[in-house]
């Protein structure tokens, strides 16, 4: 099973443009992918999905996300179908469903934070923020994903 969800509207945005992180974790493995958009689109999600997830990793029996609109589109219905995967919205602030998503993203956001040399240059610092959340001891399973 996998969560997602969207970070941003981020302010100020970076040099290339980017105001959103799109994070998918494996509630099992804890691992997280993530990657920065200018605009969250349904193509965009679909594409990251299939991409950047999907065709990498496999796919999950099941993909839980929040309400949001560019989370609940047909596009993004055409992916689940298109490789069967069962779609599970969250209620708002159910912290068992979406506690682990949610924690994942303060934490990308505090270490692209720390990591920051300027507002602009966010975008470039992700890879090395997933890297360093990859490689950190998960309380729940006493390892790291990676």
């Amino acid at each position: 099973m996998w969560g997602m969800d969207v970070i941003g509207l981020i302010s100020p945005k970076a040099s290339n443009g980017n105001r959103f992180i799109f994070v998918v974790i494996d509630y099992f493995t804890k691992w997280v992918e993530a990657a920065s958009y200018a605009n969250v689109t349904k193509t965009t999600i679909s594409k990251f999905l299939k991409k950047g997830t999907i065709c990498r990793y496999g796919m999950p029996e099941k993909i839980v996300s929040d309400n949001t609109l560019n989370l609940n589109n047909s596009a993004i219905a055409e992916v689940y179908s298109q490789f069967n995967i069962k779609h599970h919205n969250s209620s708002p602030y159910h912290l068992k469903i979406d506690g682990t998503v949610e924690a994942a993203n303060k934490n990308i956001k505090k270490i692209v934070g720390k990591m920051t040399e300027t507002y602009k240059d966010w975008h470039e610092k992700l890879p090395l923020a997933l890297y360093t959340y990859r490689t950190s001891v998960r309380t729940s399973t006493g390892a790291t994903p990676f």
